[in-house]
C-alpha cells in the first residue's frame, strides 16, 4: 500500500499560506477578499492535524482488533505521519508563542 502524504501536503500547504498572509499583513498591505484568514488557516491546520490522530489511533484499534485488511507497516506508518504533523503542529506553535513574547518585549 502506497504512503498517503495528503494530509501532510495540506498541512503543509496550510502553514505556507499562513506564512503568505502573515507576511501581506506584516508588509502593510490589506487582505484581497478572496484570501484567507490567519486563524482560519491555523484553525485548518488544528483540524487536519487532529483528524490525522484520530485515523492512527482508529487504524491502530482495528489492527489490534484483527479488524480490516491493515498491516503492521500502514499502521506503523500512520502513527509515524500522525505524530510528525502533531510534532510538526507543536514547532508551529512555538514559533506562534515566540513571536507573540518577542512582540510583547518590544518598547514603545
Amino acid at each position: 500500500m502506497p504512503i498517503d502524504t495528503h494530509n501532510l501536503e495540506a498541512v503543509l500547504a496550510d502553514l505556507r499560506g499562513a506564512t503568505l498572509a502573515a507576511q501581506g499583513k506584516a508588509s502593510g498591505t490589506t487582505p484581497e477578499a478572496g484570501d484567507a484568514d490567519f486563524s482560519q488557516i491555523l484553525k485548518g491546520a488544528l483540524e487536519q492535524v487532529n483528524q490525522a490522530q484520530q485515523n492512527a489511533h482508529k487504524i491502530t484499534e482495528d489492527f489490534a482488533a484483527g479488524e480490516g485488511d491493515m498491516n503492521l507497516q500502514d499502521v506503523m506508518i500512520n502513527l509515524q505521519k500522525a505524530n510528525l504533523s502533531f510534532q510538526q503542529m507543536v514547532q508551529v506553535r512555538n514559533k506562534l508563542v515566540t513571536a507573540y513574547h518577542d512582540v510583547m518585549n518590544m518598547s514603545v
